[in-house]
């Protein structure tokens, strides 16, 4: 091959070379077309992704959800049409979201014509559960590569947990991610990559576009890492390839990789952004626009294309590409297929388990055992009776797996029963992960677990949410049922200060489209978030939880826990069920609200208590049963929350009262910081009291 540093093309005959250009010419006729868009890494990068797909991707266009699949990540995902043209002319079929293969072609060629341009299934960006073939969405630099680490981490447990003598290959899947200088730079980069290699996740390869230009110019402005010596220092193999078109050194890398059993691959592919391009190779004008129609004609004539002609694809490219990963792909899935057959026979119970998993259903049994707690003035710390739920459950679910960012003793998310085990290099069999202190890779990583369907939590306190926000609205973007763990909610952290008490948390959580945030107030209503949570299917979850004791409601006086399951629902009600005030509140203030009932009720005065662990699941409930829980016509309400009162208005209404924080905490015994910050019964009380006299 000749070397990329020239603007001399292979000959234009040979059909690889031919495969190549209609990956690049489709790509800058996209972004020119749509006027939008990144040329000039599709078109560095097409020999590279050519040669991972035609000779060593184990995928199958036909059928693109097959379990056994390797992986392939785009986390430069700024480079979208480079996927998009692979994805049209290797005939990727779409699937819909029954997992049913359709006949229609994920992406034909009239949605490349209208790349970027609404309900396009080629959207700026790749996005997950939009075009088949997309494995995770991408666009946030780093967050591919961290989502890759998650699926080779449940690629090894996969294969630790199903594989069997006789079997040994059921699962053994590779992950192959592609990422730039930008990748690299973003901090979950580092942290990914350094548990990988901690992990040796050998079956994981990235592929590194070292192509020295961003947005603002070349590298050097901001960025002068030794990124082979970084990883060396991480743990990984590394191998280069110092020309991008060069065919045969791409083969030997990835078959470098292959060779590789004991720790993941890094690859660096040294390119030139917008490669062809006379005018524009090399300089960040290639790096987020169109290169403009006089360039795009004169990178043609480099190729030697035909100048005029726009979304060509030549004769024999599509047949190509058939005959090379169309016919590997799928005998590679036939025989996969044929293998399943003789495990289920010999694997009944295993290979009921794996299908189950894989279509995000729940094994029969899957919550019995979970345990009851009786009333306790004296209480339980939610994170507590957490802790029991989750392994209960987790015996009953043998794919719910997960860990924490060094806080698992704290958070009470460790499983602890017999055969639980830890997830080591050497043991990948076991079900505790242990992230360090990773916050925002840990979540990236439990996105790309929960890709490959294994049903993946992860813990940390509340306050280093933050750590993991980009992750975390990513869960929610993909529709992953990823369970995220909050404990430490609230002032109730006390003495640790302002610096580890959640104000903002937990309202920017609600924020997040698609989350489903619960805040238990004891620990029956714990026991009770958690089935919602299990029964999720396309929606993640956010347990928000004390780490101080809670009273465990007398439900013989009070209303059952189950109640969770619609978000919201009558704790404590008037003696005619037609209360003359509203009481809302969440967690830990569901008690303060009770005892504020129990005193007004002795005045005579009549209250309701609702407990709103969950605002998103009260909301989608029908018209009339949240008119029933919060009718219209009672004006007087109160809410308490020991955090940001923002988004209370929307229950309590313009003239209702929110108790809540509208500062940063202190550091002190939470007994003094309850009564700095008002939240006792007598407040309750005095604020239901003003409400009424408003009324009057």
């Amino acid at each position: 091959m000749r070397g990329q540093g020239t603007n001399a093309m292979p000959d234009k005959h040979d059909l690889d070379a031919t495969c190549i250009n209609t990956i690049r010419t489709l790509s800058m006729d996209a972004v020119q077309a749509a006027n939008s868009g990144h040329p000039g890494t599709p078109m560095a990068l097409a020999p590279v992704a050519y040669c991972l797909w035609q000779h060593f991707l184990r995928f199958d266009p036909q059928d693109p959800i097959w379990p056994n699949r390797d992986r392939f990540v785009l986390s430069a995902g700024h480079a979208s049409m480079l996927l998009y043209s692979l994805l049209h002319l290797t005939g990727v079929k779409a699937v819909s979201k029954d997992y049913e293969t359709l006949g229609e072609p994920s992406v034909p060629l009239e949605a490349i014509k209208r790349f970027r341009q609404l309900d396009s299934r080629c959207p700026g960006h790749p996005e997950y559960r939009w075009t088949s073939g997309v494995e995770t969405t991408t666009g946030p630099l780093g967050q591919g590569l961290a989502n890759s680490v998650g699926m080779a981490v449940a690629g090894r447990w996969m294969a630790a947990y199903f594989n069997r003598p006789g079997f040994e290959d059921l699962f053994d899947f590779h992950v192959y991610a592609l990422c730039g200088d930008g990748c690299m730079m973003e901090g979950i980069s580092a942290e990914a990559a350094s548990l990988a290699g901690h992990l040796g996740l050998s079956n994981l390869c990235w592929i590194y576009d070292n192509n020295h230009i961003t947005i603002e110019g070349n590298t050097q402005l901001a960025f002068g890492d030794d990124v082979a010596t970084r990883f060396v220092g991480h743990g990984w193999n590394v191998t280069r390839v110092g020309d991008a078109n060069d065919q045969e050194m791409l083969a030997r890398a990835f078959r470098t990789f292959l060779k590789t059993r004991d720790r993941p691959t890094l690859i660096i592919v040294d390119s030139h952004i917008a490669y062809g391009a006379p005018n524009k190779q090399d300089t960040s004008a290639a790096h987020g626009e169109p290169l403009g129609e006089p360039e795009v004609r004169l990178s043609k004539r480099t190729y030697g294309w035909p100048e005029d002609a726009k979304f060509h694809v030549p004769d024999g490219v599509y047949a190509h590409f058939r005959d090379g990963i169309g016919k590997r792909g799928k005998d590679l899935r036939d025989a996969w297929f044929a293998r399943v057959q003789e495990y289920r026979a010999k694997y009944p119970e295993l290979a009921d388990q794996c299908y189950r998993m894989m279509h995000r259903q729940l094994p029969e049994g899957w919550d019995k055992g979970l345990p009851a707690f009786p009333p306790d003035a004296k209480g339980v710390a939610t994170r507590d009776a957490s802790g029991k739920v989750l392994n209960a459950l987790a015996k009953n679910v043998p794919w719910l797996m997960g860990g924490s960012a060094d806080l698992a003793p704290s958070c009470k998310t460790r499983l602890t029963f017999e055969g639980a085990g830890d997830f080591f290099a050497d043991s990948p069999g076991g079900r505790n992960l242990h992230f360090g202190i990773r916050e925002h890779a840990m979540a990236a990583v439990l996105n790309g677990m929960a890709l490959v369907k294994v049903r993946a939590f992860g813990s940390t306190f509340l306050i280093f949410s933050d750590y993991a926000k980009p992750a975390i609205r990513l869960s929610a973007l993909m529709e992953l049922p990823v369970i995220y763990v909050f404990t430490h909610d609230s002032i109730g952290v006390g003495e640790d200060g302002p610096t580890h008490q959640p104000i903002e948390q937990v309202a920017s959580l609600r924020t997040i489209p698609g989350l489903i945030v619960l805040r238990p107030a004891d620990a029956n209503e714990v026991a009770e978030a958690w089935k919602v949570v299990m029964q999720l299917h396309h929606q993640p979850a956010a347990l928000v939880l004390t780490r101080q004791a809670l009273p465990v409601i007398e439900r013989s006086k009070y209303a059952p826990a189950s109640g969770v399951a619609r978000g919201a629902y009558v704790l404590a009600d008037a003696p005619d069920g037609k209360p003359d005030v509203l009481l809302l509140a969440t967690g830990s203030e569901v008690a303060l609200c009770l005892e504020a009932y129990e005193r007004l009720k002795a005045e005579g005065v009549k209250a309701r208590v609702v407990s709103m662990p969950s605002w998103e699941l009260f909301d989608d409930q029908p018209q009339e049963y949240r008119d029933r829980v919060l009718p219209p016509a009672v004006t007087a309400r109160v809410s308490v929350e020991q955090a940001s009162t923002f988004g209370w208005a929307r229950y309590v209404g313009a003239t209702g009262h929110s108790i809540g924080m509208r500062s940063f905490g202190a550091s002190a015994p939470l007994k003094d910081l309850v009564k700095k910050f008002g939240f006792t019964a007598e407040q309750v009380v005095a604020a239901a009291r003003e409400q009424l006299g408003r009324r009057q």
